[in-house]
């Protein structure tokens, strides 16, 4: 208990002294991921209207591999980011392997499925009808799907909140791709399993004080959209 108390006191103090490594780190961590569920919501809220707006071949087995996707193991996200951004890789001559680039593209592969899996559910659970009736008010097809948006706002924006939360959070895979390289590729969570394995469980606790104080703040912003969303239906 003494040991969990004194990092949580470290953590306050690398906070309020501004500790310049862990401002780095920091700043890095929250940017990937927001880069990262970024990428997810731009690809994976189109996709998941799709699924929840039309009937094609393959449609059943898509979405099965979205709503598998959607708890995949970031360590074989990892895996499989490392053989494609490998030297000999078919993305080899890109040249992004234990880079900052690498991470965000490795969590984007975490948050995609979660962010259309989500979409998808959202928009299937409207009421069939509004689309008939909005079709039968002259809305174009960019109207309609605009107010379906609209109204599927608030589960939207837990799909934001669970997109981020499962890339900022995760250590396998930006370990893999990012090699937790100090001032380049180390992420928050990759520096609490190094200092952890060097038996610095103080600053260890530390750092995962200030991941858990940055999700908290972050999630928190968007909470507040998605509440003041949903006291103005």
């Amino acid at each position: 208990m003494d040991l969990i108390l004194q990092g949580a006191r470290h953590a306050f103090e690398l906070l309020l002294r501004g500790d310049p490594q862990v401002m780095e780190i920091m700043w890095l961590s929250l940017r990937v991921s927001g880069i990262a569920t970024l990428l997810s919501l731009v690809t994976g809220v189109p996709l998941g209207m799709l699924l929840a707006l039309r009937r094609f071949p393959g449609r059943t087995l898509l979405l099965g591999v979205i709503n598998t996707g959607m708890g995949l193991p970031p360590v074989v996200v990892g895996l499989i980011a490392s053989i494609f951004l490998w030297r000999t890789g078919p993305l080899g001559f890109l040249d992004l392997l234990y880079t900052p680039s690498a991470i965000v593209i490795a969590q984007f592969a975490l948050a995609a499925p979660i962010v259309a899996g989500l979409t998808a559910a959202a928009i299937q659970q409207l009421d069939p009808r509004l689309q008939v009736q909005l079709a039968g008010l002259g809305a174009s097809r960019l109207q309609i799907l605009r107010r379906l948006l609209h109204e599927a706002r608030l589960p939207l924006l837990a799909a934001v909140i669970a997109g981020f939360g499962s890339v900022i959070s995760e250590v396998g895979a930006s370990m893999m791709v990012g090699g937790n390289v100090l001032h380049y590729t180390r992420v928050l969570t990759t520096a609490t399993v190094l200092e952890t394995e060097k038996g610095n469980f103080d600053i260890a606790i530390a750092l995962s004080v200030v991941l858990l104080t940055l999700t908290f703040c972050v999630t928190m912003v968007v909470t507040t959209v998605q509440q003041r969303g949903a006291l103005r239906r």
